[in-house]
């Protein structure tokens, strides 16, 4: 019977605390287009701003809500950009209120599958994407200092392990690895002049990582050379014009 009292105790003290929490708690409700429908709810707790909800596009569904802490400073932004109810993109920030990182649902699925990353001066420097959804990152993109494109990884079998490296410059791409074999390294590289054609072509057919055929193309993308080193010493000593 003792332990019955102090259980009923314990609850009765658990509910006065939620109770006074709630009591604290407030909600402001504003209707920012004067159409007679509330479309902005502020949440504060002890006077403090913790929560706001908006209804931007005034249909009656919130869209937009943003979480703050301490000093009115906003931790985190949730949007729903497409009216389907479901948040879609959620926007973390560092306590000082600066971008950190971006986290999309980009096929409205219910699954976040894409995450960018942003350094201290709010510029992106990388993008993650699980493109189908499996948990796994499959597409790694980075970034220069001047947010343009200059590196892309792949997972494309979806096997967990890296198998294609895409290389820009002035956002062109310019040079692609491959790794044929599933040893994580890069053993067929294609690079590209102008409008995506290949210029040349360079495999390491035995794998330790030197080059030693070689396919050369001319600008409308036909084969006009081969060379082939067959003893491996680094020198071409087969060469086939075409």
């Amino acid at each position: 019977m003792k332990k019955n009292k102090n259980l009923l105790t314990l609850l009765i003290i658990i509910f006065l605390i939620f109770l006074s929490k709630q009591v604290n708690a407030e909600i402001a409700k504003v209707d920012t287009n004067f159409d007679g429908k509330m479309d902005q709810w502020k949440h504060t707790n002890d006077g403090k701003l913790t929560k706001i909800e908006y209804d931007t596009n005034f249909n009656q569904i919130i869209d937009q809500i943003e979480h703050f802490h301490g000093e009115k400073i906003m931790v985190r932004a949730e949007f729903d950009s497409n009216d389907d109810g479901r948040m879609d993109q959620i926007q973390h920030y560092s306590q000082s209120g600066k971008l950190e990182r971006v986290e999309k649902d980009s096929n409205s699925n219910g699954i976040f599958d894409w995450v960018e990353f942003f350094n201290t001066n709010e510029k992106i420097v990388r993008i993650e994407v699980d493109k189908n959804g499996d948990g796994q990152i499959d597409i790694w993109q980075q970034f220069d200092e001047n947010q343009k494109l200059i590196l892309t990884k792949y997972d494309s079998d979806k096997n967990g392990k890296l198998d294609r490296w895409d290389y820009f410059a002035n956002e062109k791409l310019v040079k692609v690895g491959f790794d044929t074999n599933e040893d994580l390294k890069p053993d067929q590289w294609q690079y590209f002049q102008g409008s995506n054609i290949v210029a040349k072509v360079e495999n390491d057919t035995n794998f330790d990582g030197k080059t030693d055929y070689w396919e050369y193309f001319d600008s409308s993308g036909k084969l006009i050379k081969r060379e082939a080193d067959r003893n491996f010493d680094g020198k071409p000593d087969l060469v086939e014009d075409q």
